[in-house]
């Protein structure tokens, strides 16, 4: 997964991913290259989890939590969606599924600024 988030100055997040669960009840585990835990963020109903460095941190929505981890409010919730290859719309984003076959999807925020571009590359596993 990679995110260019176009603010001054720009910023860049990497990190391998692992996807659970479901819209309502999920967790996103990021990893280093090396394969080392980055954040593991959880949500449920009511509840959005950070766990990081040790330590756990409440947010009032996924949005806010993923903002917290990657700069930027990344539609975690989408995400089932496209990765099923289905084009659910998020205000602000645009998502090209063209080459989701080949295991590549690509998202683009184009509104509110900064710009933000969203990468993913899955591996099959």
């Amino acid at each position: 997964m990679g995110l260019v988030v176009a603010s001054e100055p720009p910023q860049q997040f990497h990190a391998g991913f692992e996807l659970t669960g479901n819209e309502q009840s999920g967790e996103l585990q990021l990893t280093s290259p090396l394969g080392s835990i980055l954040a593991v963020l959880q949500w449920r109903p009511g509840q959005a989890l950070l766990r990081q460095d040790g330590e756990s941190r409440e947010y009032p929505s996924v949005d806010a939590l993923s903002a917290a981890v990657t700069g930027t409010a990344v539609p975690v919730r989408a995400l089932f969606a496209w990765l099923r290859g289905e084009p659910e719309s998020v205000e602000g984003w645009q998502v090209n599924l063209d080459q989701l076959a080949q295991g590549r999807l690509q998202a683009r925020r184009i509104a509110p600024p900064p710009t933000a571009d969203l990468r993913i590359i899955l591996d099959g596993s």
